[in-house]
């Protein structure tokens, strides 16, 4: 892994604690690359939303895609400045009425293939530097990062109101999001990761009781 040398100040400034810079994109994951058909492939939303959504491969790729460029930190401590990704936020999911939260809604569990799930706030996954993504760097994700659609959620330099989670808090081969009223925390979450994922905290695992 091609590491990089001294880092100016700026620079210095967006990398958290404990992490180090790569200008290679790691593939990480649990278990296999599963094998996907986008002819029968489908996004569902469900649980504490006004009514549930399915959608199709063919009509979620035709809703408007907004670009976001975001620096990304893997919990297992590389770091990546400055990536540019495309895709559907959930605010245009909310503007263009195919989402409505209920009262209730205070959560939103990823829920992805081979029933990998993980978990974030609903004002985390409602915020800028989250996003439902189908490109990186202007190409089409890579089955190996998540194709079709994988959550993505970074940090913006300069945005400190934005909460910054580290990179698993985002799900490979994303099928659906499940609004809910309490936390459900996923797979790694379970495994002992931090339930919160802070990654200026360092909040890499749960303290043990």
């Amino acid at each position: 892994m091609k590491l990089f040398g001294k880092l100016d100040d700026d620079t210095k400034k967006r990398v958290p604690p404990g992490q180090f810079l790569t200008s290679r994109f790691p593939v990480l994951h649990y278990g296999p690359t599963p094998e996907i058909d986008l002819d029968t492939w489908t996004f569902r939303v469900w649980g504490e939303v006004e009514k549930p959504l399915v959608m199709s491969w063919e009509e979620f790729s035709a809703l408007p895609r907004a670009k976001l460029t975001i620096d990304v930190h893997c919990v297992t401590k590389w770091s990546k400045l400055n990536t540019t990704w495309e895709g559907v936020s959930l605010k245009t999911l909310r503007e263009l009425g195919l989402v409505i939260p209920t009262e209730k809604a205070r959560y939103v569990i990823q829920h992805a293939e081979y029933g990998f799930t993980t978990n974030l706030p609903l004002e985390v996954m409602d915020s800028e530097n989250f996003l439902l993504a189908t490109h990186y760097e202007g190409e089409p994700i890579t089955l190996e990062h998540g194709a079709p659609l994988r959550g993505i959620c970074g940090a913006i330099p300069g945005r400190d109101e934005l909460k910054d989670v580290y990179f698993w808090k985002g799900a490979k081969w994303l099928r659906g999001l499940e609004f809910s009223a309490v936390d459900q925390p996923g797979f790694w979450e379970q495994a002992g990761y931090h339930n919160e994922a802070d990654v200026w905290l360092e909040q890499r695992a749960r303290a043990r009781s």
